[in-house]
């Protein structure tokens, strides 16, 4: 990498390993265990510390920091990491955190959007194309699906998980997980409906949306248990590829589902 591309105030710790075509900018710091792939752009003021990769093409803006040590009390010291894959976009002042425990890992896909002033806290799972919209934060152990999306100032309880193409109202306090597909709002978060607009954007048949509108009903609408509710799931309709989602996320939930 040709020294034109690390502005002179930008401090690159020998042992970092930078890709080509790398812009790191004025006043950014890049500390001695990272890897920067290929194309990646670092605005001002950017920090990128610990055990931590990120692919190629991602995009960093101003006071974004990434990869340093958790925040949990329970940290007892190792080597934890945070792995970025590619063509992801950090704005002004996200934080993203290492993991707590020994050779665990903070991990993040590909092609998402993270908007000002978002925290992703320790050992969280991101996967591709999610959209976190401003003051967005996930505490530790949250994982979030492809294609969901985090409204503005929205918190999320530790440990929980946010299913494929959910979205989550500005605001909005999730304690429990949100189901795939769904739509969750309120302080607490309730499932209010199907992610109808999501739905249709991302190209789900009219077949799978009305079958997830019937899926609605019967779980958060006809006052039946969970385990009756999803018996009733299978037994009512087709076995879509996306009720078969719905029906493993709720099955598999430690928390339980926002109701």
């Amino acid at each position: 990498m040709s020294a034109g591309q690390i502005h002179a105030t930008a401090i690159v710790h020998p042992g970092a390993v930078i890709g080509a075509n790398c812009e790191i900018g004025p006043y950014s710091v890049i500390g001695e265990h990272v890897t920067l792939g290929d194309n990646c752009k670092l605005h001002s003021h950017v920090v990128i510390d610990g055990h931590t990769s990120l692919g190629i093409a991602n995009e960093v803006y101003p006071f974004t920091s990434i990869g340093l040590k958790t925040q949990d009390l329970k940290w007892k010291g190792g080597t934890t990491y945070t792995r970025i894959a590619d063509h992801n976009t950090f704005r002004e002042n996200v934080t993203v955190h290492s993991a707590t425990n020994d050779g665990d890992a903070t991990v993040i896909g590909s092609r998402n959007h993270i908007l000002a002033y978002c925290h992703i806290a320790h050992d969280c799972r991101l996967g591709d194309h999610i959209v976190m919209s401003n003051v967005g934060t996930l505490a530790g152990h949250v994982t979030v699906e492809d294609h969901a999306i985090v409204g503005g100032l929205a918190a999320v309880h530790q440990f929980c998980r946010i299913g494929r193409m959910a979205i989550i109202g500005g605001c909005s306090k999730v304690v429990q997980d949100v189901p795939p597909y769904m739509l969750a709002d309120g302080n607490p978060a309730e499932t209010k409906f199907i992610n109808k607009e999501g739905l249709k954007r991302r190209g789900v048949s009219e077949a799978a949306q009305n079958a997830l509108k019937q899926a609605y009903k019967i779980l958060f609408r006809a006052g039946l248990k969970n385990s009756d509710a999803l018996a009733r799931i299978e037994t009512d309709l087709d076995a879509l590829p996306e009720l078969q989602h719905l029906l493993h996320f709720i099955r598999s939930s430690e928390r339980g589902i926002c109701k």
